[in-house]
């Protein structure tokens, strides 16, 4: 289990069972969705799988302001199949973004990945981003994509102690991503994406 840890007067530590509602009500409201929108599916389809290896709030003034998951997935080694972490959602409150909370989560989150011995941890995000807070392409590190839907780009890695040479391939997302379609983008907003990675 995750340890907590402190930052500032903001506590970050594992969610509990009674918390579920205001963790997806915190996920919902950040990226706009529905209650009951694709990334609550998500979230209820990870932890039905028994996928869910961690879920991290960050609490402040008893507040949850800001939370993050870590799921298991695979890549397909040549030698053997891999067991590592997938990151997503992350999701900070709209009235506290840009004070360092989707920062602190990120690095607990990581931490956390190493306390468990996992390889790596992978993700689909915003490169420019995660590019500073320990993720780096991970197509050129030997991994392929899921899905041609994910944004060369916005495919990334953290590659941790126990990683090791061979561990690279394919990645192979759990079935919760599929069946809740959260894997990649569609369009017309992956056009947009694409379009604007290839003019960096």
């Amino acid at each position: 289990m995750a340890a907590a840890a402190t930052v500032g007067a903001m506590e970050i530590r594992p969610a509990t069972i009674d918390e579920q509602s205001q963790v997806e009500a915190v996920v919902a409201a950040a990226f706009g969705e529905e209650p009951d929108g694709y990334l609550t599916q998500l979230l209820r389809a990870l932890d039905a799988t028994g996928a869910a290896r961690a879920s991290l709030v960050a609490v402040d003034g008893g507040r949850i302001v800001g939370h993050v998951q870590l799921s298991r997935s695979w890549v397909d080694a040549r030698p053997a199949l891999v067991e590592v972490l997938v990151l997503s959602p992350l999701s900070v409150v709209s009235d506290r973004r840009r004070e360092g909370i989707g920062t602190a989560l990120i690095g607990a989150a990581l931490d956390d990945a190493r306390r468990r011995g996992a390889p790596a941890v992978f993700l689909e995000g915003n490169w420019a981003y995660y590019g500073k807070r320990g993720f780096e392409a991970a197509t050129p590190l030997g991994f392929q994509r899921p899905s041609p839907r994910i944004p060369e780009p916005a495919f990334q890695v953290a590659l941790l102690p126990a990683h090791e040479p061979w561990m690279v391939g394919p990645l192979v997302y759990c079935e919760a991503f599929w069946s809740t379609d959260s894997v990649g983008l569609r369009d017309p907003y992956l056009a947009k994406v694409e379009q604007a990675a290839q003019s960096r």
